[in-house]
């Protein structure tokens, strides 16, 4: 199970984050999302627990809890969108409303 954990003080390691998720049970990953230009946490990140019913017990047992002076927001992570969506520059046609120059 993907659990998402949110409101993460900047001072959180990835070591903080699995030793108060192993209370619940097996840890398979942690992850804390940076900034990929300054390093800095972005405040968010992820716990992958290989079974649902410890999984479920981390959600109940963290949310709400606080760390490093933050309360956590903890749930089960939504499963990325497929493809990546259709950010900046993706897509048939990501222009300005102009047609390429030809007129029929």
């Amino acid at each position: 199970m993907n659990i998402y954990v949110g409101n993460l003080s900047y001072e959180v390691s990835e070591e903080d984050l699995r030793s108060a998720f192993e209370s619940f049970g097996k840890i398979e990953s942690v992850k804390i999302i940076k900034d990929r230009f300054s390093g800095q946490s972005k405040g968010f990140g992820f716990v992958e627990m290989p079974s649902a019913e410890e999984g479920q017990a981390a959600i109940s047992g963290m949310n709400g809890k606080e760390m490093k002076g933050r309360t956590l927001n903890v749930n089960e992570a939504r499963p990325k969108p497929e493809g990546g969506g259709q950010g900046f520059g993706k897509g048939p046609r990501s222009g300005g409303g102009r047609s390429g120059g030809r007129r029929y």
